[in-house]
């Protein structure tokens, strides 16, 4: 079974510019990413996919395969993730000339995830023979209790509960999708844009593993948090 593994990174950024290449540590957010795919030992090629020269040669810095630029259309923001996945993997087929049946996506912005996270949930997706996997982590809110929408200005909970339930702790549990890692079997990736079927496998990681840096107050937490482990 061959393996590839994909990670993401636009140029441009609402939240922090120039996120995906900005130092975390004296080292491009990217990287991150980059050496643990390379480390998890799983994967035929790792590469990167991007609209920027800049982070294409980053990206081969620390051991990525980089040699595309992706379309425009893919490269907004209202573009969507599975497309632009989906395009890397048919380019990295055509240059590697060879099938991949199996595609891993790492998120950039995700920095604290572990090797063992990757190879654990590649595991939970053999085993489960799963067409997709993704992950994610315990809710802090609970839709059934605390988060609420509001309707006509008043506010109502996203969810009901049954009149039976009435303790936070019997109610079903959620659980926040952090983006962190994706599998997909490759004859689903290249005909489905959906991640949700019954086929969906769900691979849960600890909250501070999860935290995916969309603000530079997330940058700022995410800092402290290398810095404790590098410390401990």
């Amino acid at each position: 079974m061959k393996m590839l593994c994909t990670i993401c990174a636009r140029a441009g950024s609402k939240g922090v510019r120039n996120k995906n290449i900005r130092l975390l540590n004296d080292k491009p957010l990217i990287a991150y990413s980059i050496e643990q795919a390379l480390e998890s030992g799983l994967f035929e090629h790792v590469v990167v996919s991007t609209d920027s020269e800049e982070i294409l040669q980053i990206a081969k810095t620390y051991g990525a395969k980089a040699w595309f630029l992706r379309p425009r259309i893919l490269a907004t923001d209202a573009a969507a993730k599975v497309p632009v996945i989906r395009h890397a993997h048919l380019e990295a087929e055509k240059y590697f000339k060879q099938i991949f049946d199996v595609h891993v996506d790492l998120d950039a912005t995700s920095p604290l995830r572990d090797v063992k996270d990757i190879i654990s949930s590649m595991e939970m997706f053999i085993d489960q023979d799963a067409d997709i996997l993704i992950t994610g982590s315990p809710c802090r809110k609970n839709p059934y209790f605390n988060m609420v929408e509001l309707k006509e200005g008043h506010p109502q909970l996203v969810k009901a509960l049954p009149k039976s339930i009435s303790r936070r702790q019997d109610a079903p549990r959620v659980y926040d999708l952090n983006a962190s890692i994706y599998i997909w079997k490759r004859e689903v990736l290249l005909t489905s844009d959906s991640l949700f079927s019954d086929k969906t496998a769900f691979f849960c990681m600890p909250e501070l593993r999860s935290i995916d840096i969309d603000t530079l107050a997330d940058f700022k937490i995410v800092e402290g948090l290398i810095r404790y482990q590098e410390e401990v």
